[in-house]
């Protein structure tokens, strides 16, 4: 990552800001006077140097201003926390808000013309096969065996440390892995072996792929990423040395996927991960697609399948850590719809997590839900205003501006849930019965919202909660140093800075 500018450079930066700015005021007044524009809240180079504590900075500005922009070279950017704004540009007008050229450009090194990278025909294409895939029977078994499968491997490594005298585990470390195994196998049909250390290569991969994340978000708030680009410079250096690790293990994975096809098309016929169903498709219709858009959709689901839910569950249990009641508490729920109040060990309890069982978990999925309002896993979300436009609360915007909903900053606003918005209460989403009830999907953005909403929401549940069940009913967890605080990383997802060193003991 690179070091904070210099001081010339921040004045240079701040001549160009200037200009910037003066160019956006003309061109509002060509437009018309009557237009309301959102209070200017700083500009991008503000951003940059608060790129440490973005999110927190960005929900600073959210108490002040529910709707604010900043300035850049090029354009405006647009940051909101009203619910009914994040109804239009994700529903109401959604044909007027997408990734358009300029979000593509910035993200196509890595995610390239992936579901989550594109507009149009190619964005409904891979939107109609994976609604498809998510929406099966066959899905939703073969993942759920996965998920107990790993959960289960992952508690023998926790138990090996809690036997051990209280081994220090960096409990992030092992969710990570856990998750990409089970992403993989899920999606790609490929074990990796990255939980039980077998696959070096399997673990370059995740880091790279961690790395160029957090380069991706840079290259938002730096006007000069293109020219570092073309120059090979600094980190734009460093993303090109993440984007050749990750290209060489996604295109090994794709070029093995071949050769099992050619080696008994028939077996290969019946598989059901993503990839085997993309290839089959592209033998049907041979000019449909290339190795390189099966590259991007890989990686996109890879963002949406391992990410996501891996830092949900580091969240989860860093907030646990601190919240004894929470963690005995869904542990009885375990016990009543799971167990049938036996104790049980790793194997026979991971196969007693069926669909009827973690339905039954609202409590377990309260928090999880009250951790994905406090640290949801996309922290903010970006869409490309295609013409002039006014949002619900007033404020206009311009064609070529970049309109953020945060979805980090909402759950922590007081006016969306109360003074209490700060502290972590799953008992907020549970009525008197104690059963769960949902909130607006544009106040709970965490799977996004309208026709873009995240068609493995139910999936990530039941992984979150496989994971969870088997975790919390055999071991009570606790901070390694209970004085330790954490930080974020700046990156597409919200992930913790650092490793998360507990100390895990056996409940029996």
């Amino acid at each position: 990552m690179d070091s904070p500018p210099s001081q010339p450079a921040l004045l240079a930066l701040s001549l160009v800001l200037l200009l910037a700015a003066l160019y956006l005021a003309r061109r509002r007044r060509a437009r018309g006077k009557n237009r309301k524009y959102p209070p200017v809240a700083g500009t991008v180079l503000h951003q940059l140097l608060n790129f440490g504590r973005l999110v927190e900075y960005q929900t600073e500005l959210a108490r002040r201003f529910r709707t604010f922009r900043m300035l850049t070279p090029t354009c405006n950017y647009v940051y909101t926390v009203e619910p009914a704004n994040v109804e239009y540009i994700l529903k109401t007008n959604f044909a007027n808000y997408g990734k358009g050229s300029t979000l593509h450009g910035l993200a196509e090194d890595l995610l390239g013309d992936g579901i989550f990278n594109v507009d149009g025909a190619k964005w409904r294409h891979q939107r109609k096969v994976a609604s498809h895939k998510f929406s099966t029977r066959v899905l939703r078994d073969y993942s759920s065996a996965v998920f107990r499968d790993t959960a289960a491997e992952l508690a023998g490594i926790v138990a090996a440390a809690a036997r051990g005298a209280g081994e220090r585990l960096d409990i992030s470390d092992l969710l990570m892995r856990s998750t990409l195994d089970s992403i993989f196998k899920v999606g790609f049909g490929v074990s990796l072996g990255v939980l039980s250390g077998s696959s070096e290569e399997g673990a370059a991969f995740a880091r790279a792929f961690d790395d160029a994340s957090e380069q991706l978000l840079h290259r938002f708030l730096d006007p000069f990423w293109k020219a570092k680009r073309f120059l090979n410079l600094s980190s734009e250096a460093a993303m090109k040395r993440s984007l050749r690790t990750i290209n060489d293990f996604v295109y090994a994975v794709i070029d093995r996927k071949i050769e099992q096809m050619g080696r008994d098309h028939q077996e290969f016929a019946k598989k059901e991960d993503i990839l085997s169903r993309f290839l089959l498709e592209r033998e049907r219709d041979p000019g449909c697609f290339d190795n390189k858009y099966l590259r991007d959709i890989i990686l996109n689901f890879v963002i949406a399948g391992r990410d996501t839910t891996a830092g949900t569950l580091v969240w989860f249990l860093y907030v646990l850590c601190r919240n004894e009641a929470v963690q005995d508490r869904i542990v009885e729920e375990v016990r009543a719809t799971a167990t049938g109040d036996r104790d049980i060990g790793a194997q026979e309890l991971a196969a007693s997590l069926t669909e009827d069982a973690i339905s039954k978990m609202q409590y377990l999925h309260a928090a999880l839900t009250e951790t994905l309002r406090l640290y949801p896993a996309v922290p903010v979300d970006v869409k490309c205003c295609f013409s002039d436009d006014t949002l619900p609360d007033g404020y206009a915007v311009n064609e070529g501006d970049m309109v953020h909903y945060q979805q980090f900053p909402m759950g922590r606003m007081e006016f969306l849930w109360g003074a209490d918005a700060e502290e972590f209460r799953p008992e907020r989403w549970l009525d008197g019965a104690g059963v769960f009830v949902p909130e607006s999907s544009f106040k709970f953005t965490a799977f996004q919202a309208g026709p873009r909403v995240c068609l493995g929401k139910e999936f990530a549940y039941r992984q979150m909660k496989i994971f969870a069940a088997v975790l919390l009913y055999l071991f009570r967890f606790e901070m390694w140093d209970a004085n330790a605080t954490v930080g974020y990383r700046a990156m597409l997802t919200l992930k913790m800075d650092g490793p998360l060193y507990v100390r895990a003991s056996l409940r029996r």
